[in-house]
């Protein structure tokens, strides 16, 4: 390994070559914390289930040719899982986020000790309340949800750490918990979007960016937004999702389904289950 690994990522959609996720190990829904969660909290989760699942998707990563880097599961942290939360890439650097909800907070230590090993360069946004859920990526541009756990003095702080990049502040209802969870670049001219989340003057300022696909209410609940791009046009996307998939294949997309459902239970998909360190730029 070299002295010091570079971090990348300009898009939510160049060619994914490294990335970061947790197993499943201790999942459980403690606080219900989103509308799926409150669905599933009685029935609960299988932990048997959610790391097979899990499994199958690092591999399926894996074929694609990326590398995955499995942080380690602590038993105190139950939604270690979603990745994505803890920091987010940006141009050449990791931004480490400090965590909204209590049940989250320290998981990002565990991110930041491997960053540390591995020399990877990181900016820590302590006392900052935004997560990678509410950032997204699109070249020069940086969407930043407004949500419970991101608050716009952190998006300001952003901006500041920013300046070569436009920022926008992207408020939605608090029926969901991040941003991707309603609305996901695909490519430079595509998004998916859950519509009536959004703001309406925001809304207009997308539709005015990219061609929006719908997600239905019924593909919503199963998270139909969240996929994650790996480039190439080719979208994580679960089996479920049948109407989504069918778009997204009638546009070009190569949809590659790998079911985690036992794991959306708790609220979060395949964009959720990532953080990537490293995209190649074209």
């Amino acid at each position: 390994m070299s002295a010091q690994m570079k971090a990348a990522c300009f898009s939510e959609y160049d060619k994914l070559e490294q990335v970061v996720l947790c197993e499943p190990k201790y999942m459980t829904i403690v606080d219900t914390i989103n509308e799926t969660q409150k669905h599933y909290e009685k029935e609960g989760i299988n932990i048997d289930v959610a790391m097979k699942q899990h499994r199958h998707f690092v591999s399926a990563l894996k074929d694609q040719g990326v590398e995955v880097v499995l942080l380690p599961p602590l038993e105190k942290y139950p939604e270690q899982v979603f990745t994505r939360d803890i920091g987010f890439t940006l141009g050449e650097k990791v931004y480490v986020a400090e965590m909204a909800a209590d049940i989250r907070q320290g998981e990002e230590n565990i991110l930041k000790q491997w960053l540390e090993v591995n020399q990877v360069p990181f900016y820590n946004l302590t006392g900052d309340r935004i997560e990678g859920g509410d950032v997204l990526i699109d070249g020069q541009t940086i969407y930043a949800g407004v949500s419970s756990r991101t608050h716009e003095e952190a998006i300001e702080h952003l901006r500041s750490l920013m300046p070569d990049y436009e920022v926008i502040s992207v408020p939605f209802t608090d029926t969901y918990l991040h941003l991707d969870c309603v609305f996901n670049v695909i490519s430079p001219e595509e998004a998916l979007i859950f519509p009536g989340e959004i703001h309406g003057e925001k809304v207009k300022m997308l539709e005015s960016r990219y061609d929006l696909i719908k997600v239905s209410e019924e593909e919503q609940f199963t998270l139909g937004t969240n996929v994650l791009s790996i480039g190439n046009k080719k979208i994580f996307s679960l089996p479920i999702n049948k109407n989504v998939n069918k778009e997204l294949r009638s546009r070009g997309y190569e949809v590659i389904e790998v079911d985690i459902t036992e794991i959306i239970k708790s609220g979060g998909a395949f964009r959720c289950c990532t953080m990537p360190v490293k995209r190649s730029q074209h």
